[in-house]
């Protein structure tokens, strides 16, 4: 499975609920598959949508939060996984796709192949962690989120895509601007 399809299904099963995506494809996927004033788009900044997500979850601890983020960005911020499982928000989901590689920038391999992130967010006290691989797997989870507390690590295993999404259409200001007003 390719990002965009997973993150088709993810957003699907979420429905209205903010996410807080990477910037990269993984922005560019979830723009073009559902576009909504819920949606954070990161442009710019990687590595940092873990941390953005976090910040909303401490100041919106009843809403379920949703962070979308890629292998090559979580790397680039492994200081954020062990802030999150410290400070253990119960409403952080971290949904983390991951082909082993920098897709956005040219598909430089990252370090997925020997490096397990599930065992990172589990060194750092992530309360559930899950690795999936099919879209069987990935509604399954999702449909049972009630039953956990976070933060929560979902790791998806994905292929590289085959194609390049369209770029955000929105400026930065904008984004945050709806996104604040929707949260």
């Amino acid at each position: 499975m390719i990002r965009k399809d997973a993150i088709e299904l993810c957003v699907n099963e979420i429905k209205n609920q903010p996410i807080i995506s990477a910037n990269g494809f993984i922005s560019r996927d979830l723009f073009n598959v559902k576009d909504k004033n819920t949606n954070f788009y990161m442009i710019g900044s990687m590595g940092l949508a873990s941390s953005i997500g976090l910040g909303i979850a401490l100041k919106k601890p009843r809403k379920k939060i949703f962070v979308f983020d890629g292998d090559g960005n979580i790397l680039m911020n492994l200081g954020s996984l062990v802030t999150i499982g410290s400070i253990a928000p119960k409403n952080l989901i971290h949904l983390v796709f991951d082909n082993s590689i920098h897709e956005s920038t040219g598909g430089q391999p990252t370090a997925t192949d020997t490096i397990e992130i599930e065992k990172i967010a589990k060194a750092c006290n992530y309360k559930h962690i899950f690795k999936v691989s099919t879209k069987i797997q990935i509604l399954k989870i999702l449909r049972e989120l009630k039953k956990y507390r976070g933060p929560i690590l979902i790791l998806i295993k994905i292929e590289k895509g085959k194609s390049i999404g369209n770029r955000i259409n929105k400026k930065p200001k904008n984004i945050r601007q709806e996104f604040s007003k929707n949260l």
